[in-house]
């Protein structure tokens, strides 16, 4: 059994304490560093003879935050012998430009659900390389992947988009597409789009644009409880509307979660 070594990097010390708890009971982890800031994540690193597979970043702290500690690590040679999942309470497409910018592997929105993640970390650390390939049509047509885009068509009806919106088809297939290549979420911009667009010969501009209309549709009609229930803290009226990446980002988790899917890496 191959066993993933992990660094946890959050200023929240109760989540630190609960992430290591259930990676203690799992027995393919370890823990091998938990930090509360960059400073301490970085004097960790030096340890001789310390190895990791993959560090948990949280991206806002006091100190040296996420960012200048993602900036330390890319000027060092050795960046590279670890993978990077960023934890986000929010989820902007600027950031996810940043985060693509700094080689972040994987980001997960908080809150998540644990055995999510523990299934995401083991997908990063033991599928191949992560590179990016076409999703084909073919991924579209055994019955569990039907059953998922049933689910995920539900899900967007419910919040009253229209089904005949561009839009609608658009946020359905980059859910889908998320779904089964998790690292689409980190280039929506210059891969999901584009490859959506091509699927409907549109482009991407067409494509974002169109999946920000039906979102504010969206907004704008459905009943709040269902939003409060799909989006949670995400429903506020002074942070306004979800952007495209935490909408698609949302209900890819909600969907893995209730079908229990274990996602698939070609």
């Amino acid at each position: 059994m191959a066993i993933v070594k992990l660094g946890i990097v959050d200023d929240n010390k109760p989540l630190c304490d609960l992430l290591y708890e259930y990676f203690l009971a799992q027995p393919d982890f370890v823990v091998e560093i938990i930090a509360h800031n960059g400073y301490d994540v970085l004097k960790g690193l030096e340890r001789p003879g310390l190895e990791i597979d993959v560090l948990l970043l949280d991206m806002i702290m006091p100190g040296l935050d996420g960012f200048t500690l993602l900036k330390h690590l890319q000027n060092q040679k050795d960046f590279k012998r670890f993978k990077i999942v960023v934890f986000s309470g929010f989820l902007e497409d600027e950031l996810m430009k940043k985060m693509a910018d700094f080689h972040v592997d994987y980001y997960i929105i908080k809150p998540f659900n644990l055995e999510i993640l523990g299934r995401r970390l083991r997908q990063i650390v033991l599928s191949p390389a992560n590179v990016y390939q076409r999703v084909s049509t073919k991924d579209y047509q055994n019955n569990f992947n039907k059953e998922i885009l049933e689910e995920i068509t539900k899900i967007i009806q419910s919040i009253k988009i229209p089904t005949h919106f561009k839009g609608f088809s658009y946020l359905r297939d980059a859910i889908f597409l998320t779904i089964i290549k998790p690292e689409l979420l980190n280039e929506i911009t210059n891969k999901l789009y584009p490859l959506i667009g091509a699927s409907y010969q549109s482009n991407e501009k067409r494509v974002e644009r169109a999946m920000r209309f039906a979102i504010e549709t969206a907004w704008n009609k459905a009943n709040l409880d269902v939003l409060n229930n799909l989006f949670g803290y995400c429903v506020d009226d002074n942070k306004g509307k979800p952007t495209n990446a935490l909408f698609i980002a949302k209900i890819a988790d909600l969907v893995r979660l209730k079908m229990k899917y274990r996602v698939r890496v070609s």
